[in-house]
């Protein structure tokens, strides 16, 4: 656990609290000052000695980012790919995953919008299905709907691991081990869960895992990460190409890499990369278990609090909660809720129907109000925040 010696330390690290309580790490949390220090040391390089340069004079560390993110999620180097962000990284997984006309492409209720529109694209261009998994009465996905809607047709298993609203984590092990069963390949969007939970690719049992560095990792915006099981390095073809991924070997063949970066480009933003290896190392050294433990603590917090207020109402699913806490408002437009306590110094937010709607159309949901302390965060401004919240309703009763 973060003890108080710590979080003073990690707070005086954290410039933006000097701003208020930002309370919204599912969607971009405060980076810390090392971040900030790495990605701007890196543009001044930039500026006194030109990028190639830079580049070439930082090779090293920027190489270090694969060590340090196969450490991370217990994968090894050659089967991780840094790219622009959680969604490209998705992508690129998904549409190079080869799937036969009828195949059965199945997901989650709570799956993310950017990631079922893809589905619908590719369904309407290969004559593929998506299938729902239902959920349990908890409302997390249901594994043993899933084992029975298997079948050799299935051509694809693809879940976000935490949603972006619920307050839900899947049991993405559990998916992992029906899919290995199967032998079908799984895709999962980690997009919230790394930086939050412990990620561990061997025991999710995954092929293929998105991340970005924005959330609960608190690296700069505008970068992430890709791994890629080393089994499908042997046969897997990213759907787009470049000469870094795949080097013009002769006048009218390619070679792809043997590894992952295979769906990288050749131009990068090293700046970033050295931003999102400094992050990993930073949540390293305090501890993901640690960081996991104070997360569940405060987003627990929020969820009880916020959730007795009168006219506000917790909609969170599932048996394991995350960090991330949804509301209901009654009689209240959440987003003016939004930006009325962002005036007060407390940094919340939204998530509208269109983000989740499959599961927002089944519970008849609203925008609701999001809140998602980090660890950085403190009691007090968690309840700060929800007295903001009680007394912004009182207004409207």
């Amino acid at each position: 656990m973060i003890d108080d010696a710590q979080l003073k330390d990690i707070r005086a690290d954290t410039p933006g609290l000097a701003q208020g309580a930002h309370l919204l790490a599912c969607g971009s949390s405060l980076q810390p000052r090392p971040v900030v220090d790495a990605v701007i040391n890196h543009l001044k390089l930039e500026a006194e000695i030109g990028g190639y340069e830079a580049a070439e004079d930082n090779a090293t560390a920027h190489e270090g980012v694969y060590d340090h993110i196969a450490a991370h999620i217990n994968a090894a180097p050659e089967e991780i790919a840094v790219v622009e962000n959680a969604t490209v990284a998705w992508q690129h997984a998904f549409y190079a995953i080869p799937l036969a006309p009828g195949s059965r492409i199945l997901t989650a209720e709570a799956e993310y919008a950017a990631n079922y529109v893809a589905f619908l694209q590719r369904a309407k261009r290969e004559d593929l299905k998506i299938e729902v998994i239902p959920s349990d009465a908890s409302g997390q996905l249901d594994t043993a709907a899933l084992e029975a809607m298997m079948g050799p047709d299935v051509g694809l298993i693809a879940i976000t691991w935490i949603p972006t609203n619920g307050g839900l984590v899947n049991p993405s092990a559990e998916v992992g081990r029906i899919a290995r069963k199967h032998d079908v390949p799984y895709l999962l969007d980690a997009c919230q869960a790394a930086g939050q939970v412990h990620i561990d690719v061997k025991a999710l049992g995954c092929d293929f895992l998105s991340v970005t560095a924005r959330k609960f990792l608190r690296g700069p915006r505008g970068i992430g990460f890709l791994y890629v099981a080393k089994r499908w390095l042997k046969t897997i073809e990213p759907a787009m190409i470049d000469f870094f991924g795949a080097p013009w070997t002769s006048r009218d063949a390619y070679t792809l890499r043997p590894d992952a970066r295979r769906f990288e480009n050749w131009e990068n933003a090293y700046a970033l990369r050295a931003g999102l290896s400094t992050a990993m190392t930073y949540a390293d050294q305090i501890g993901i278990d640690a960081i996991e433990a104070r997360v569940s603590h405060l987003g627990g917090l929020c969820a009880e609090m916020a959730g007795a207020l009168p006219g506000v109402t917790n909609m969170d699913l599932g048996v394991t909660k995350s960090g991330i806490t949804s509301f209901k408002l009654d009689g209240a437009d959440a987003s003016v809720i939004t930006a009325q306590l962002r005036v007060s110094g407390f940094s919340v937010g939204t998530s509208g129907p269109g983000t989740t709607r499959i599961d927002a159309e089944k519970r008849d949901l609203p925008t609701l109000l999001r809140i998602a302390p980090h660890y950085y965060n403190t009691e007090d401004e968690i309840t700060r925040c929800v007295k903001r919240l009680g007394e912004l309703m009182s207004e409207r009763r």
